[in-house]
């Protein structure tokens, strides 16, 4: 069966009609997007710097917390000042602490999900000290051997691997036992989930 020559002519010219017009408006799209991007990027670079980890000590904990929110957890020291802590847990891989002075300024704000901050933790620490420095974990497990309550702090081990820190809590879950660190569950491949 052949087709009529002039229904050629005229459908052809009709795609290419409607071609065109979704050229111009992707165009069109195209250059709102460029411009939306842009501001989202200069947004981004002039708030890139106002992140947790670059407020200034001295600033007043107030401040602090109108721009990141109150802090996931806070400990009261003996001697007045407070140890606070804002965490990305269950799913993130970092957290901020920070030490205050008595009058409510901050000393330091530092990322504590690391490696080196791990090697401060000792056997013998309490379950407040762990919280207290590390803030809440990502999980707590039982586990059969020795009936032990496991804390999980999910982190970037050696600032690359997505890995746990296990930290072995006693029968109790009053004090650590034990701790190391391993592969995070969540980034392997065999994961239902998918990987992080």
């Amino acid at each position: 069966m052949a087709v009529n020559p002039t229904f050629k002519a005229k459908h052809m010219s009709a795609r290419n009609h409607v071609f065109n017009v979704r050229t111009l408006v992707s165009r069109k799209h195209r250059g709102k997007m460029a411009v939306k991007l842009s501001l989202l990027v200069c947004a981004a670079l002039v708030t890139g710097c106002n992140t947790i980890g670059s407020v200034a000590p001295g600033t007043a904990v107030a401040d602090v917390i109108k721009v990141h929110g109150k802090p996931d957890s806070t400990c009261k020291n003996a001697d007045g000042t407070e140890r606070l802590v804002w965490t990305g847990q269950p799913y993130g891989q970092f957290a901020w602490g920070a030490n205050t002075t008595k009058d409510g300024k901050i000393i330091k704000i530092e990322q504590i999900l690391t490696d080196p901050q791990f090697e401060v933790l000792t056997i013998g620490w309490t379950a407040v000290q762990v919280a207290c420095h590390f803030g809440p974990p990502s999980n707590m497990y039982g586990i059969a051997k020795d009936n032990e309550i496991v804390w999980a702090y999910r982190y970037k081990q050696y600032g690359v691997w997505p890995a746990m820190m296990y930290v072995y809590m006693g029968p109790k879950g009053d004090r650590v036992t034990r701790f190391h660190p391993a592969p995070d569950p969540a980034s392997l491949g065999d994961n239902p989930f998918g990987a992080i």
